[in-house]
């Protein structure tokens, strides 16, 4: 019998059955690629959102050879929950995990993730970067990948000048699960005229282009040597086909970049928020001030932003953004230079949107739409390109979806479902709504959940405690339609509407709580004893005597958590904290 080469093989594949979105899993060389691309905070300030500001040249030529979600949305918007949703298909209320620090196997310890049934199937599974939330004691997954994580920091400075000063550095401090007094205040952006490669994305870019040159070359190896002895472990199959896992970390703080995408744009251009005060009738506890942004150098630690100050961050996030592109870009151009891209699905994912002082709000840690709105977009090789929808998905979606392109069977009990319909016919819904959470404390100390159900022209955010019954809840409602800058809720005005998204919410089962923190590893008593009464004088920083939410939350390490802390220290419910209340927590460490 006369054995085909493994690329003829493909192409012939590639006329028929990658236009019916599902692939025989035999023989293996029909199986497609997965490139899939990760994207720290980026929200869909993108050319091909319709954004007329910022440069992202590579993205927008993705999204011409792919479908582009406009309504796609996170399921929480902060890293790790996010991440979770995405890689293990379910949400973060049915993992009980909202935090950053929780693993997800301490809720499902035999959970099959996204990678892992690739991995099963005969998918080789290698991740590099961010792509897991790993920090704040939180771990890699090693059941995921063929082949050890390729790590990238968050943080990194070109410029000593922007570095802390002293201590660890920031990266070792969150690794290390260290308290704020402890995170080194380093820069909240910076330029520098260094090569892409200085930072993380840049050399994040290059180990990407390797990788896929390894793949190119086994298949050419391969071409030549029938019969020859079979690579390493290590080493890429020529029948093999690969999963890579891209985790991009700009546009995350610290906004860092060569100096030449600073000089992309003119600063003078940059139109600060139009609405900068929370929306009119929206409980109290439902924003958040910034806490994350505040834990860098030359952010004050309470208060507004000057303008100044607003403009420069704007354009950091613009710069970073439009580095991350470039290096986007460089691996997509070697997927098709190396003719890998003609079987290899490409998804390109936001974990979550962000604030950029839209209601006075910085950073991510919301339920609103600049927070949990994220770019998806999704290029199948035969398939639709250029295509646009309005379909709504979120990111648990992408699991089921990725499952049935590949004809790879999806593990039972998934919260997603596959959107695969609508990157056949992007006219076609998949679904009414999607759901989202974020976690807060509200009066009397309470921990709330907020739920929320997002439909093309509404959002309603149900605020209550855990088990309690829904008539207990504080809402929140927003019409898209009248007002998309969301500027007042409209929960007691639009009965109707209110009750037509509770019916949705009601499919939905009750939130899990927050798993319980995992045991120490070492005994509180030989614990070093912090001094609160320093810690107090430093953080006030009127010298008033008491601290405001503000001062309290400045500079935390868990800006996620420490929000629920504030109100279970203040014991008489005045809205400060006294230095007795600070220093005893509220009464409970008390003498």
């Amino acid at each position: 019998m006369t054995r085909l080469h493994p690329i003829l093989v493909t192409s012939l594949w590639l006329l028929g059955s990658i236009a019916a979105f599902a692939v025989e899993t035999t023989p293996s060389t029909s199986r497609p690629n997965v490139l899939l691309i990760c994207v720290d905070d980026l929200k869909p300030v993108l050319g091909c959102y319709g954004d007329k500001t910022v440069k992202s040249p590579n993205i927008d030529r993705l999204a011409a050879r792919s479908v582009l979600f406009e309504r796609a949305y996170c399921n929480q918007a902060v890293c790790s929950p996010s991440r979770n949703s995405l890689l293990v298909g379910l949400r973060p209320q049915t993992l009980g995990i909202y935090d950053l620090g929780t693993n997800f196997r301490r809720s499902r310890p035999d959970a099959v993730t996204l990678p892992q049934l690739f991995k099963q199937h005969g998918w080789r599974t290698e991740a590099l970067g961010k792509i897991f939330h790993v920090g704040h004691g939180n771990t890699e997954d090693s059941a995921s990948w063929s082949v050890p994580h390729w790590k990238a920091n968050v943080v990194a400075y070109a410029l000593p000048a922007s570095k802390a000063k002293e201590g660890l550095t920031r990266e070792e401090a969150l690794f290390a699960n260290k308290p704020a007094k402890d995170l080194p205040r380093g820069a909240a952006y910076e330029a520098a005229d260094v090569p892409d490669n200085t930072y993380p994305d840049g050399a994040l870019a290059d180990e990407a282009i390797r990788r896929l040159r390894n793949v190119a070359e086994s298949l050419r190896d391969s071409a030549g040597s029938c019969g020859a002895t079979p690579p390493q472990k290590t080493q890429q199959k020529p029948t093999e086909p690969f999963f890579l896992a891209v985790g991009f970390v700009k546009p995350h703080l610290p906004f860092v970049a060569p100096q030449k995408y600073w000089d992309l744009y003119d600063r003078a251009a940059f139109k600060l928020a139009q609405v900068r005060t929370p929306p009119t009738g929206a409980p109290d506890y439902a924003p958040q001030f910034g806490g994350e942004l505040r834990q860098y150098s030359g952010i004050p630690e309470s208060g507004p932003l000057n303008d100044e100050l607003q403009r420069t961050l704007i354009h950091g996030y613009h710069a970073a953004t439009s580095y991350m592109d470039a290096q986007l870009g460089r691996v997509v151009a070697e997927l098709d230079r190396l003719g890998l891209a003609q079987n290899t699905i490409i998804v390109l994912w936001g974990d979550h949107g962000w604030h950029l002082g839209d209601h006075g709000i910085w950073c991510k840690h919301t339920n609103y739409e600049q927070a949990t709105r994220i770019p998806l977009l999704v290029a199948v090789p035969g398939a639709k390109a250029g295509a646009r929808t309005s379909a709504l998905a979120e990111t648990v979606d992408i699991y089921p979806t990725l499952c049935e392109l590949a004809g790879v069977p999806a593990p039972a009990g998934l919260d997603g479902r596959s959107f695969a319909a609508t990157l056949r016919d992007p006219a076609a819904p998949t679904k009414d709504h999607t759901i989202h959470v974020y976690p807060r404390t509200g009066p009397n100390k309470t921990p709330l959940i907020g739920r929320a159900i997002r439909t093309a022209r509404h959002r309603l955010v149900e605020w209550k405690k855990i088990g309690a019954p829904a008539e207990s809840a504080e809402l929140e409602l927003y019409d898209y339609e009248t007002d998309p800058l969301e500027t007042k809720n409209v929960a007691a005005d639009q009965p109707a509407a209110v009750a037509e998204l509770r019916v949705l919410l009601a499919q939905h089962p009750e939130a899990k709580p927050q798993l319980t923190a995992a045991p120490a590893s070492t005994p509180a008593k030989d614990k070093p004893k912090q001094d609160r009464n320093a810690l107090f004088d430093s953080k006030d920083k009127n010298k008033d005597g008491k601290l405001t939410r503000e001062e309290f939350l400045a500079n935390q390490p868990d800006p996620d958590e420490a929000p629920k802390r504030f109100p279970r220290f203040d014991s008489n419910n005045d809205g400060v904290l006294s230095r007795e209340e600070f220093v005893t927590s509220g009464g409970k460490n008390k003498e």
